[in-house]
């Protein structure tokens, strides 16, 4: 193994910074990719050519596909992929080779205040630093093509305010005749800064363009993000590209990026961010870390295409949805699974006592703030309360036909009683096992229980199906996640979304899967519901449509698109020893 083993406590840094990290070549050399198909970002990271796909022939069996999903989490998380990685490497240690398919993180949050996304303890992705950070320039991608759609929008604009019809038939062009009143399409930002997220373009006078308010979101918030996480070949980036709606013209009609003439252009800036990144795990298992949709408004799903390379050379690939099982593992399977034609066989739910107590009616969780002693002192009571959310996130796998295996994710503070708790509640539930992971502090060794009873899971037979058909009217298939999954009792509709309905079957847009935008921190719409809230009526604001993704997204609650930085933001403990390069706090 790679890893070094640390006498003291250590941080998740300290143990990236410690392993002997292999050339990515050696470890893709296990795994059957040919140096020949590789592209190389110095020597412990690389690309994968797509030409892997169609010139090296795909197995008779390929590998057994694992989604890992969690309960609701509170806001520090509750180690999802610290899970997906330990899965990875706990096959490895039952004599299955594994492969982990996770998203690239945005730098936002990670100087913000979530720190890293490798994992953590024994069981992250390394080089960590470069995996949190630029990795290959796929997010700088993505925010460039978006932006150069923005400014091709923008000058579109200005020229048909100041050009006659005559003149652009001159130049061989067709007014598009935008309606700045319906332009849906902003500009994005790999970082959080609130205060750019509503604000004013065009100001300083006619040179300058229309006046008009506009808004930065954050880049993993882009449509052109969760494109590249669905794309499964160039030719399928291209078209998708070209199907974006930017606005509507004065007629009500779509104005797309092939309208503008922009999307040929964009494909080029995304051509090689479309090739999956490798990298590997602390024990030497292959990684594929490539895009990362936003969790609340897009899928929040690594890409198709990782996944594609990664089950012609493993016996399993585990990949991780956002959040819990209403929001990431819902869309995974009603979006991504039906773009990919890829079923998974098996769902792991990650759980914690922690989670499981705040649920259970526990004191507010808040980042940076010390932990109450009724999450730290065994406290039965409370995590009996909370264990209905558990009960919940089961019975949402269960509508789809898979079967599911809990993954109680250890800490230090819990105790035995506690763990054994939760294991009778999931068997009782119908999870095909429930077990304790111990693998941030033991790696693949304390993993190796969890990866034993997914594999017997991922042999069970089992029934996958979608929730919905999607020729069904949007407004059954929104009902249908919120009372079916949500544990909602109604929906109900403001004013914008009926319209946005309407409008949206009327373009022929009515046949998208449903993306819902929702809080992460309840199974309703509301932060403050904890638990399996029933019975309640779930509101859907608006609706809006991202048409090259291939889906819309309804929004309910106070959906933030851009977040901002806390008072005391990761950043102020990170820094770099001059003298050896070695970076401090990233974690």
């Amino acid at each position: 193994m790679s890893v070094i083993r640390l006498n003291k406590v250590p941080s998740d840094i300290d143990i990236a910074q410690a392993a002997d990290v292999r050339p990515i070549s050696e470890i893709a050399a296990r795994y059957g990719i040919d140096e020949n198909y590789l592209e190389h970002y110095g020597k412990d990271k690389a690309k994968v050519k797509l030409e892997f796909l169609k010139e090296v022939k795909a197995p008779a069996r390929r590998a057994k596909y694992i989604d890992v999903t969690a309960i609701t989490p509170t806001p520090l998380g509750e180690g999802k992929t610290t899970t997906t990685v330990g899965l990875a490497e706990g096959f490895g240690r039952i004599g299955k080779k594994a492969v982990a398919t996770i998203r690239q993180p945005s730098m936002g949050p990670t100087f913000g205040i979530k720190g890293g996304a490798a994992g953590g303890g024994y069981s992250q992705i390394v080089p960590m630093a470069d995996f949190n950070l630029h990795l290959t320039g796929d997010i700088h991608a993505v925010s460039a093509a978006h932006n150069l759609c923005a400014t091709a929008l923008d000058a579109r604009m200005y020229h048909e305010g100041r050009w006659s019809d005559a003149y652009f038939q001159k130049l061989g062009l067709k007014k598009l005749n935008i309606d700045p009143y319906n332009v849906q399409w902003r500009r994005v930002l790999d970082m959080n800064d609130r205060s750019l997220r509503k604000i004013m373009v065009g100001m300083g006078g006619q040179e300058n363009g229309p006046l008009r308010e506009t808004g930065f979101d954050i880049s993993v918030a882009s449509e052109v993000m969760a494109i590249l996480a669905l794309s499964t070949s160039l030719g399928d980036l291209r078209r998708r590209l070209g199907r974006i709606v930017v606005a509507l013209d004065k007629s009500g009609k779509a104005v797309t990026t092939e309208d503008l003439q922009v999307a040929g252009a964009m494909t080029i800036l995304m051509k090689d961010a479309l090739k999956p990144n490798i990298l590997q795990t602390l024990e030497e298992q292959l990684a594929f870390v490539h895009a990362g949709p936003f969790a609340n408004i897009a899928h929040g799903n690594s890409s198709i295409l990782a996944d594609m390379i990664a089950t012609n050379v493993a016996d399993y690939v585990v990949t991780e949805s956002g959040f819990g099982s209403d929001m990431g593992f819902e869309k995974f399977v009603d979006i991504k699974c039906r773009s990919s034609g890829m079923m998974p066989d098996a769902v792991v739910i990650v759980a914690t006592v922690r989670a499981l107590k705040m649920h259970g009616g526990g004191p507010k969780v808040t980042p940076g703030k010390p932990l109450s002693s009724a999450y730290t002192q065994e406290n039965l009571e409370l995590l009996k309360n909370g264990l209905a959310n558990l009960q919940a996130h089961l019975a949402i796998v269960q509508k789809f036909g898979l079967p599911a295996v809990v993954a109680i994710n250890n800490f230090p503070t819990d105790s035995r009683a506690e763990h054994e708790m939760i294991r009778e509640a999931a068997l009782q539930a119908g999870a095909a096992d429930a077990v304790v992971a111990n693998n941030w502090a033991l790696g693949g060794e304390g993993a190796a229980e969890l990866a034993s009873a997914v594999d017997k899971a991922a042999n069970l037979p089992s029934n996958p199906k979608f929730l919905y058909p999607t020729e069904m009217p949007i407004k059954e298939k929104i009902e249908m996640i919120a009372t079916q999954v949500y544990g909602a009792a109604s929906v109900s509709y403001a004013p914008a979304a009926d319209e946005a309905i309407a409008k949206y079957t009327e373009l022929g847009y009515g046949d998208l899967p449903i993306c819902m935008a929702k809080t992460q921190y309840s199974l309703s719409h509301d932060p403050a519901l904890k638990g399996a809230p029933k019975g309640y009526d779930f509101p859907v604001n608006d609706l809006r449509l991202a048409a090259g993704a291939g889906f819309i997204y309804p929004l309910s609650g106070e959906i933030n698109t851009m977040p901002g930085l806390p008072s005391a933001p990761g950043y102020m403990g990170m820094d770099i020893d001059t003298e050896t390069g070695m970076i401090k706090g990233l974690s």
